[in-house]
């Protein structure tokens, strides 16, 4: 495979690479590491399946890959998860995690797993951030990390000190290539701009769109009709899909069309299948699809129905998460132990 086509796999189905010209040159000297850091928080969702399909085509592309489960910076980032959960959340994420890698087709064993507290509490780790805190202003991390760490009027002095450590993260882990949603970016611009004065070198870094929420606005993991959990039902999945925002004709915001966009088809497209609509025959009969295009296409010339539309998406939708459902249902103590106040 050549440089070309490993930036194709490694670039695609994203918002932003900074830069594109650092990224190529990773690859024509070798095998760049990548890293992506999740915060076991809230229940694992579609919206994280998205991101973690795309640690698939880093495989692909001939890419090392680390994985940090975040624990210190989920008790961190205003006590989301209570420390005397941590452990189990974290369990729950990288099983929950190996699960989405090996549904997109690609090896979780490949995959390095760490824990943030296999590393940050390291003396030299501890004082860099020390470093760090003395010559860096609160005003420049609040900004960094707005969009990441909850915001209050009195913030908790966690949330300043999260986006350093995941700036830092960077350096420790020793990644060429810091990946994760477009709502990091203020946290990996600081890293560029900061980690050359601690030994460290500024990351490529590549951002993952968004996804809408299924009722229109953002996605929240508190608001349980705007995204489909991996461990919804085949029914549950039909209902959030049947009740969701999907205007006739409308693209933007649409969480049905970006859950097929950046996940669905990618998938599918792998593995060479066609997307099909069924439809009564008094109504055109069954619709083909074999690329998005087609069926935004289709969509936007309202030859695609909403309704149709629906019912094939929350079928695909609980195909491609149904292997995580099973590995969920398997061993249900996984959510048990980590959400103890919703599965006791």
């Amino acid at each position: 495979m050549d440089t070309a086509e490993r930036l194709e796999l490694a670039t695609r189905h994203t918002e932003e690479v900074v830069t594109d010209e650092e990224l190529e040159e990773l690859f024509a000297d070798g095998s760049p590491s990548a890293y992506i850091g999740y915060a076991p928080t809230g229940e694992m969702h579609i919206g994280h399946f998205t991101t973690m399909r795309k640690l698939a085509d880093f495989l692909r592309a001939g890419m090392e890959v680390t994985v940090l489960i975040a624990d210190l910076h989920a008790h961190l980032d205003d006590e989301k998860s209570p420390f005397d959960l941590l452990d189990a959340r974290s369990t729950y994420y990288e099983e929950a995690i190996r699960g989405m890698i090996d549904a997109a087709g690609a090896d979780a064993d490949q995959i390095e797993f760490v824990r943030g507290t296999d590393f940050e509490l390291d003396p030299d780790y501890t004082l860099e951030i020390y470093r760090m805190a003395a010559e860096t202003t609160i005003s420049r991390v609040q900004r960094a990390g707005s969009e990441v760490v909850r915001e209050s009027d009195n913030p908790n002095l966690g949330g300043l000190i999260y986006p350093l450590m995941q700036s830092l993260d960077v350096k420790a882990l020793d990644a060429d290539i810091a990946y994760g949603g477009i709502d990091q970016r203020g946290i990996y611009m600081l890293s560029r701009e900061i980690l050359e004065d601690y030994g460290g070198s500024a990351p490529v870094c590549i951002f993952a769109p968004l996804l809408s929420g299924l009722t229109g606005d953002k996605m929240s993991s508190s608001e349980e009709d705007s995204k489909v959990n991996l461990s919804d039902s085949p029914e549950e999945v039909e209902e959030k899909l049947q009740q969701a925002y999907c205007p006739m004709g409308e693209v933007e915001d649409n969480g049905v069309l970006e859950y097929l966009r950046y996940l669905v088809f990618p998938i599918l497209g792998d593995d060479e299948w066609e997307f099909v609509v069924d439809r009564p025959e008094e109504y055109g009969g069954d619709l083909v699809y074999e690329s998005y295009e087609e069926l935004e296409a289709d969509f936007v010339s309202e030859e695609l129905h909403p309704a149709d539309l629906k019912g094939a998406a929350a079928t695909y939708i609980s195909e491609v998460i149904d292997p995580i459902r099973q590995r969920l249902n398997d061993d249900p103590d996984l959510l048990r132990n980590a959400y103890p106040e919703t599965y006791d």
